[in-house]
């Protein structure tokens, strides 16, 4: 199989994480776009869904599925979202879209956390294939950038990338990240910082993988 039928096939194996009547967390990108056509196939026995950028909510919304606010919900039951690393701990490198900040934010809310990766997502160490996002308040951009070098990082501005929440990226390169939770705490600190593209305090709960063998389930041992 190809790259985008491995991403269908863990887009579809997530619907058997979803229970009827719950709100559905939907991040972003294009496996989870994927799961969104599997979603629809069930729509009338959801409630609806909550979703972590404005493209998501875009198609959700062509397909006739509910999107709910997030402050108008009172439980997330699951979220499903991609990521561009994840490593055998389950955390994760996310923001390659640019919606880090909307999907931190509903990972937390969620109860239960499905990871859809294809298999060239696995990496030992987080920063070995792909930056490290941040996202950051505009007029923060060049200290944070100053920060983040002393940190041993290279950063780069994204042009042209605007995030929903009206702030910018700096993709950082040149991470060897061996400890994950320290790093994004580390990171989380500076002033001028919004979120960053670590999800590692927040791992995933269940991670699926689609294989050239069929998709590979990992769930995280609690």
């Amino acid at each position: 199989m190809n790259h985008d039928e491995l991403k269908k096939a863990v887009g579809w194996k997530a619907l058997h994480y979803i229970k009827p009547s719950t709100i559905i967390g939907i991040g972003t990108g294009s496996t989870v776009s994927h799961f969104i056509d599997a979603l629809y196939t069930i729509k009338d026995k959801i409630e609806g869904t909550v979703s972590s950028s404005l493209c998501s909510t875009q198609k959700l919304k062509s397909l006739g599925i509910p999107v709910f606010n997030l402050n108008q919900v009172d439980e997330v039951a699951v979220y499903v979202d991609g990521a561009d690393e994840i490593n055998p701990q389950m955390q994760m490198i996310k923001g390659g879209g640019a919606a880090l900040t909307r999907e931190k934010i509903v990972a937390a809310v969620a109860k239960k956390f499905i990871c859809i990766v294809d298999s060239s997502k696995e990496v030992g160490v987080l920063g070995s294939s792909v930056p490290l996002p941040v996202e950051v308040i505009p007029m923060a951009r060049v200290y944070v950038a100053r920060r983040l070098i002393q940190l041993g990082g290279l950063p780069e501005y994204r042009l042209n990338v605007i995030t929903d929440n009206g702030n910018i990226i700096l993709d950082v390169y040149n991470l060897c990240i061996v400890d994950p939770i320290f790093l994004e705490k580390t990171i989380n600190e500076i002033p001028g910082v919004v979120t960053v593209g670590l999800f590692a305090s927040r791992s995933a709960d269940v991670v699926l993988i689609g294989t050239k063998n069929g998709v590979k389930t990992i769930v995280k041992n609690n």
